[in-house]
């Protein structure tokens, strides 16, 4: 009694994990980008706005 090969388990294994990286991989780059880069951006840019406003009121 022989027990049947176990075909094509590998790739598609394969593509599930190959998937599942990609699917991890962009949801934590869309985190990363709008729950802190855009946020520690539009700090830095309140700070230069602030700080040219400054600038401009010693010189006049």
């Amino acid at each position: 009694m022989a027990i049947a090969p176990i075909t094509g388990k590998l790739r598609k294994r394969l593509w599930l994990d190959v998937g599942c990286a990609f699917g991890l991989g962009v949801s934590a780059a869309y985190a990363y980008w709008y729950g802190y880069h855009l946020k520690a951006l539009e700090h830095q840019e309140q700070f230069y706005v602030k700080l040219e406003r400054e600038r401009a009121a010693a010189r006049q």
